[in-house]
């Protein structure tokens, strides 16, 4: 394998990588990741031994062990830009000698699972239910700056999909990609499984209206009726199709639980979900020490 350039493989001064400080002695197997950096402190105070932090940025990290299982949590931020960094940089923890720049002859790899919120889309899926991402569909446009992108995708149901919602041509064509069947497993039993549509942005397109008007104002309705073998899409949110892509192209084992704060069909929230998110990480916690 060739030498990297400095610049694509940034490695700082104490030899960790670049935005999430972490050198690869501080990384374990199992990585929970976390969109809100508060949420890295929820999951460390169930670690007994921790000998790792690190803090830059909305990239915060700790390593430690829980049942005995070394754990490393981290905070990636909001959106599929973020999360373009996050995958990079544990990869190249995991499979990179960040002295020589060369990958190693072995490959690594890494069991990713994130625990997030979310909006149900569908009505009889209710507010404080944990979704559990069997696909996701990404609405960005992340994935198709990577070559390998077309073998990795469910052709079928993304063509299924864009023929179902008229999807417009101006926007990125969407993708469906799907997670770790051996996680996706593991947490079936506490979760309503589905297709998660990772967008964008926050607003429109989530199709959330406030003065802007809406490229498609029909968008919620036609995720809420696309049905494609079964497989129904259940949440929005801002990550998954980034983490389900990029890992599999990296050949790294992915899976999304999300705690669903919101309904978009029937208009409830709630406002006071912390303590439902603090039980969804004890849930995984255990989950993964089984």
């Amino acid at each position: 394998m060739p030498l990297l350039a400095e610049p694509d493989l940034i490695v700082n001064t104490d030899g960790s990588v670049y935005h999430i400080c972490m050198k690869p002695e501080d990384l374990a197997d199992t990585v929970i990741v976390v969109g809100d950096p508060q949420r890295v402190h929820e999951i460390s105070e169930h670690f007994t031994g921790i000998d790792h932090r690190a803090s830059n940025r909305e990239f915060i990290s700790a390593t430690g062990y829980y049942h005995g299982k070394r754990i490393t949590a981290l905070s990636t931020g909001i959106g599929t830009d973020n999360i373009d960094i996050v995958m990079h940089e544990l990869d190249a923890l995991a499979n990179f000698d960040l002295k020589t720049r060369i990958q190693n002859p072995v490959l690594r790899s890494l069991n990713v699972i994130r625990i997030g919120t979310s909006g149900s889309i569908q009505a009889d899926v209710p507010v404080n239910s944990f979704s559990l991402s069997t696909y996701a569909v990404g609405l960005d446009n992340l994935l198709h700056f990577y070559k390998g992108t077309p073998g990795i995708i469910a052709k079928e149901m993304t063509e299924a999909f864009a023929a179902h919602a008229l999807w417009p041509k101006d926007l990125s064509k969407p993708y469906f990609v799907k997670g770790s069947e051996k996680l996706v497993n593991l947490f079936r039993p506490f979760t309503v499984p589905g297709i998660t549509v990772t967008a964008s942005g926050f607003y429109g397109p989530q199709g959330r209206f406030l003065r802007l008007p809406l490229t498609d104002p029909d968008m919620i309705k036609k995720l809420q009726s696309f049905n494609f073998q079964g497989h129904r899409i259940v949440n929005f949110e801002m990550e998954t199709s980034a983490l389900y892509g990029l890992g599999a192209l990296m050949g790294h084992e992915m899976v999304t639980i999300c705690t669903l704060i919101a309904n978009r069909a029937t208009g409830d929230y709630n406002p006071d979900h912390k303590k439902v998110v603090n039980s969804l990480i004890a849930l995984v916690l255990e989950h993964i020490t089984l």
